[in-house]
Protein backbone atom coordinates (compact mmCIF):
# COMPACT_ATOMS: atom_id res chain seq x y z
CA UNK A 1 0.00 0.00 0.00
CA UNK A 2 1.26 3.55 -0.93
CA UNK A 3 1.78 5.95 1.61
CA UNK A 4 -0.82 8.76 0.25
CA UNK A 5 -3.51 5.42 0.04
CA UNK A 6 -2.71 4.38 3.98
CA UNK A 7 -2.52 8.11 4.89
CA UNK A 8 -5.99 8.09 3.28
CA UNK A 9 -7.39 5.30 4.68
CA UNK A 10 -5.86 6.67 8.57
CA UNK A 11 -8.05 9.66 7.80
CA UNK A 12 -10.96 7.98 7.06
CA UNK A 13 -10.72 5.41 10.10
CA UNK A 14 -10.07 8.22 13.01
CA UNK A 15 -12.52 10.17 10.73
CA UNK A 16 -14.71 7.73 12.15
CA UNK A 17 -13.85 6.43 15.38
CA UNK A 18 -12.41 9.96 16.64
CA UNK A 19 -9.74 8.48 18.38
CA UNK A 20 -7.85 5.49 18.14
CA UNK A 21 -4.67 3.70 19.33
CA UNK A 22 -1.20 3.17 17.51
CA UNK A 23 -1.81 -0.41 17.54
CA UNK A 24 -5.39 -0.03 16.54
CA UNK A 25 -4.47 2.39 13.38
CA UNK A 26 -1.56 -0.31 12.30
CA UNK A 27 -3.72 -3.53 12.43
CA UNK A 28 -6.73 -1.27 10.09
CA UNK A 29 -4.09 -0.32 7.34
CA UNK A 30 -1.55 -3.50 7.86
CA UNK A 31 1.99 -1.59 8.69
CA UNK A 32 4.14 -1.35 11.63
CA UNK A 33 3.63 0.83 14.19
CA UNK A 34 6.54 2.86 12.99
CA UNK A 35 5.16 3.46 9.62
CA UNK A 36 1.77 4.41 11.06
CA UNK A 37 3.93 7.39 13.03
CA UNK A 38 5.17 8.41 10.00
CA UNK A 39 1.72 8.78 8.74
CA UNK A 40 0.38 10.27 11.33
CA UNK A 41 3.28 13.18 11.16
CA UNK A 42 2.47 13.65 7.85
CA UNK A 43 -1.75 14.09 8.18
CA UNK A 44 -0.54 16.27 11.00
CA UNK A 45 1.41 18.66 9.02
CA UNK A 46 -1.61 19.03 6.89
CA UNK A 47 -4.09 19.27 10.00
CA UNK A 48 -6.30 16.15 9.47
CA UNK A 49 -5.23 14.96 12.62
CA UNK A 50 -3.13 15.71 16.35
CA UNK A 51 -1.47 13.10 17.24
CA UNK A 52 -1.56 12.19 21.69
CA UNK A 53 0.74 10.03 23.67
CA UNK A 54 -0.10 6.45 22.46
CA UNK A 55 -2.26 7.17 19.57
CA UNK A 56 -3.64 10.13 17.24
CA UNK A 57 -7.45 11.80 16.85
CA UNK A 58 -9.11 13.54 14.11
CA UNK A 59 -9.55 17.12 13.67
CA UNK A 60 -12.40 16.41 11.27
CA UNK A 61 -14.55 13.69 12.71
CA UNK A 62 -17.64 12.73 11.10
CA UNK A 63 -20.75 14.06 11.73
CA UNK A 64 -22.24 10.53 12.31
CA UNK A 65 -24.54 10.53 15.68
CA UNK A 66 -23.04 6.75 16.64
CA UNK A 67 -20.74 7.19 19.27
CA UNK A 68 -22.77 10.64 20.66
CA UNK A 69 -23.39 9.85 24.01
CA UNK A 70 -26.37 12.36 24.50
CA UNK A 71 -28.16 10.27 21.38
CA UNK A 72 -27.10 7.40 22.46
CA UNK A 73 -28.98 8.03 25.49
CA UNK A 74 -32.46 8.32 24.01
CA UNK A 75 -32.37 4.50 22.84
CA UNK A 76 -34.24 1.93 24.58
CA UNK A 77 -34.50 4.51 27.93
CA UNK A 78 -37.40 2.16 29.86
CA UNK A 79 -35.33 -1.06 29.53
CA UNK A 80 -32.38 0.84 30.56
CA UNK A 81 -34.30 2.72 33.31
CA UNK A 82 -35.52 -1.34 34.55
CA UNK A 83 -31.81 -2.67 34.10
CA UNK A 84 -29.73 0.40 35.88
CA UNK A 85 -32.20 -0.11 39.35
CA UNK A 86 -31.84 -3.80 39.24
CA UNK A 87 -28.11 -3.34 38.88
CA UNK A 88 -28.00 -1.12 41.33
CA UNK A 89 -29.47 -3.46 43.72
CA UNK A 90 -27.08 -5.95 43.50
CA UNK A 91 -24.86 -3.38 45.46
CA UNK A 92 -23.91 -3.67 48.81
CA UNK A 93 -23.84 -0.55 51.70
CA UNK A 94 -20.33 0.95 51.41
CA UNK A 95 -18.79 -1.12 48.39
CA UNK A 96 -16.75 0.95 45.83
CA UNK A 97 -17.63 0.62 42.67
CA UNK A 98 -15.90 1.25 39.70
CA UNK A 99 -18.52 2.76 36.87
CA UNK A 100 -17.52 2.37 33.05
CA UNK A 101 -18.46 4.84 30.69
CA UNK A 102 -21.58 4.70 28.73
CA UNK A 103 -24.89 5.52 28.47
CA UNK A 104 -26.19 1.80 30.26
CA UNK A 105 -23.52 2.11 33.31
CA UNK A 106 -25.00 5.58 33.44
CA UNK A 107 -28.06 4.68 34.37
CA UNK A 108 -27.23 2.18 36.96
CA UNK A 109 -24.98 5.21 38.34
CA UNK A 110 -27.89 7.14 38.80
CA UNK A 111 -29.80 4.31 40.73
CA UNK A 112 -27.13 3.67 43.09
CA UNK A 113 -27.68 6.47 45.12
CA UNK A 114 -25.84 6.99 48.86
CA UNK A 115 -25.45 2.78 48.89
CA UNK A 116 -21.44 3.38 47.59
CA UNK A 117 -18.93 5.09 49.10
CA UNK A 118 -16.53 5.96 46.23
CA UNK A 119 -16.60 5.78 42.37
CA UNK A 120 -14.00 5.29 40.38
CA UNK A 121 -14.80 6.11 36.55
CA UNK A 122 -13.45 7.44 33.52
CA UNK A 123 -17.39 9.21 32.55
CA UNK A 124 -17.43 12.21 32.77
CA UNK A 125 -21.50 12.35 32.95
CA UNK A 126 -21.32 10.05 35.96
CA UNK A 127 -18.62 11.93 37.39
CA UNK A 128 -20.51 15.06 37.00
CA UNK A 129 -23.64 12.95 38.16
CA UNK A 130 -21.94 12.74 42.18
CA UNK A 131 -20.22 16.30 41.57
CA UNK A 132 -22.34 18.11 43.93
CA UNK A 133 -22.76 15.22 46.49
CA UNK A 134 -20.62 15.56 49.90
CA UNK A 135 -21.57 11.84 50.41
CA UNK A 136 -19.68 10.38 47.79
CA UNK A 137 -15.98 10.28 47.10
CA UNK A 138 -15.45 10.05 43.26
CA UNK A 139 -12.01 9.42 41.61
CA UNK A 140 -11.97 9.94 37.99
CA UNK A 141 -9.26 8.80 35.52
CA UNK A 142 -6.74 10.76 33.69
CA UNK A 143 -6.72 9.99 29.92
CA UNK A 144 -7.87 12.48 26.97
CA UNK A 145 -11.64 13.24 26.69
CA UNK A 146 -13.36 11.30 23.53
CA UNK A 147 -15.57 13.87 23.26
CA UNK A 148 -18.75 13.13 21.71
CA UNK A 149 -18.83 10.22 24.69
CA UNK A 150 -17.39 12.43 27.44
CA UNK A 151 -14.82 9.53 28.05
CA UNK A 152 -11.49 9.64 29.27
CA UNK A 153 -9.43 6.94 27.29
CA UNK A 154 -5.30 6.04 26.57
CA UNK A 155 -2.77 5.29 28.37
CA UNK A 156 -3.33 7.43 31.41
CA UNK A 157 -7.08 6.17 31.81
CA UNK A 158 -5.53 2.69 31.59
CA UNK A 159 -3.15 3.31 34.16
CA UNK A 160 -5.36 4.76 36.68
CA UNK A 161 -7.50 1.40 36.79
CA UNK A 162 -4.38 -0.62 37.15
CA UNK A 163 -3.28 0.66 40.43
CA UNK A 164 -7.07 0.87 42.07
CA UNK A 165 -8.84 -1.83 43.73
CA UNK A 166 -13.41 -1.72 43.83
CA UNK A 167 -15.03 -4.11 45.21
CA UNK A 168 -17.31 -3.94 42.06
CA UNK A 169 -17.10 -3.52 38.34
CA UNK A 170 -19.81 -2.27 36.54
CA UNK A 171 -19.28 -2.12 32.91
CA UNK A 172 -21.31 -2.51 29.50
CA UNK A 173 -20.15 -3.16 26.00
CA UNK A 174 -21.18 -3.19 21.89
CA UNK A 175 -22.25 -6.81 22.05
CA UNK A 176 -22.36 -10.41 23.59
CA UNK A 177 -22.90 -13.79 21.91
CA UNK A 178 -22.52 -17.17 23.57
CA UNK A 179 -18.57 -16.97 22.35
CA UNK A 180 -17.95 -13.45 24.69
CA UNK A 181 -18.25 -9.83 25.43
CA UNK A 182 -17.18 -7.19 21.80
CA UNK A 183 -16.72 -3.64 22.39
CA UNK A 184 -16.34 -1.48 19.59
CA UNK A 185 -13.44 0.12 20.32
CA UNK A 186 -9.90 -0.77 21.17
CA UNK A 187 -8.69 2.04 23.54
CA UNK A 188 -12.54 1.54 24.99
CA UNK A 189 -11.30 -2.36 25.72
CA UNK A 190 -7.68 -1.34 27.20
CA UNK A 191 -9.44 0.35 29.92
CA UNK A 192 -12.30 -1.74 30.64
CA UNK A 193 -10.06 -5.00 30.65
CA UNK A 194 -7.89 -2.86 33.14
CA UNK A 195 -11.44 -2.18 35.34
CA UNK A 196 -12.08 -5.77 35.57
CA UNK A 197 -8.59 -6.60 36.75
CA UNK A 198 -9.27 -4.52 39.95
CA UNK A 199 -12.21 -5.18 40.76
CA UNK A 200 -13.02 -8.40 43.07
CA UNK A 201 -16.58 -8.79 41.05
CA UNK A 202 -17.13 -8.29 37.38
CA UNK A 203 -21.31 -7.42 36.66
CA UNK A 204 -22.05 -6.14 32.98
CA UNK A 205 -25.02 -4.58 31.76
CA UNK A 206 -26.42 -5.07 28.25
CA UNK A 207 -30.03 -4.07 26.80
CA UNK A 208 -31.62 -6.69 24.61
CA UNK A 209 -30.67 -5.28 21.84
CA UNK A 210 -26.41 -6.00 22.47
CA UNK A 211 -27.60 -9.58 22.18
CA UNK A 212 -26.13 -12.16 19.64
CA UNK A 213 -24.50 -9.55 18.15
CA UNK A 214 -20.55 -9.21 17.71
CA UNK A 215 -18.63 -5.76 17.27
CA UNK A 216 -15.15 -5.04 16.18
CA UNK A 217 -13.12 -6.04 19.13
CA UNK A 218 -13.23 -9.34 21.58
CA UNK A 219 -13.29 -7.86 25.24
CA UNK A 220 -13.58 -10.96 26.81
CA UNK A 221 -14.94 -14.82 27.85
CA UNK A 222 -17.26 -15.11 30.09
CA UNK A 223 -14.37 -16.52 33.02
CA UNK A 224 -14.11 -13.06 34.23
CA UNK A 225 -17.48 -12.02 34.17
CA UNK A 226 -19.61 -12.92 37.51
CA UNK A 227 -22.85 -11.58 36.94
CA UNK A 228 -25.19 -10.08 33.25
CA UNK A 229 -28.05 -8.00 34.03
CA UNK A 230 -30.40 -7.69 31.11
CA UNK A 231 -33.93 -6.59 30.55
CA UNK A 232 -36.90 -8.46 29.94
CA UNK A 233 -36.61 -8.39 26.14
CA UNK A 234 -33.44 -10.23 26.02
CA UNK A 235 -33.38 -13.75 23.72
CA UNK A 236 -34.47 -16.14 26.50
CA UNK A 237 -32.09 -19.09 24.47
CA UNK A 238 -29.08 -16.94 24.99
CA UNK A 239 -29.99 -16.29 29.09
CA UNK A 240 -30.11 -19.92 29.26
CA UNK A 241 -26.97 -21.19 27.38
CA UNK A 242 -25.21 -18.28 29.71
CA UNK A 243 -26.62 -19.54 32.65
CA UNK A 244 -25.68 -23.16 31.37
CA UNK A 245 -21.72 -21.72 31.35
CA UNK A 246 -22.42 -21.19 35.19
CA UNK A 247 -23.20 -17.07 34.42
CA UNK A 248 -26.00 -15.53 37.04
CA UNK A 249 -28.20 -13.80 34.45
CA UNK A 250 -30.53 -11.22 36.47
CA UNK A 251 -33.04 -10.11 34.38
CA UNK A 252 -35.01 -6.61 34.95
CA UNK A 253 -38.46 -6.39 35.01
CA UNK A 254 -40.45 -5.32 32.02
CA UNK A 255 -40.84 -1.32 32.09
CA UNK A 256 -44.11 -0.23 33.09
CA UNK A 257 -46.21 0.58 30.13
Amino acid sequence: MQPEERQAKLEAYLQKAEFASLEELAQNVSASISTVRRDLAALEVRKLVRRTHGGARSLQPSKSDEFVFNVRDTHQVAEKESLGEACAALIQPGQNVIIDSGTTCFHVAKHLGEKVAQIITNSLPVANLFSGSNRHEVHLSGGVIYPRLGTLVGPHAVETFSRMHADVAILSGSGLTADGIYNSHALLVDIQRAMMAGAAKVIFCFDHTKFDRRSTFFLCDFSDVDVIVTDANAPAALIAELRGKGIEVVVAPAPAA
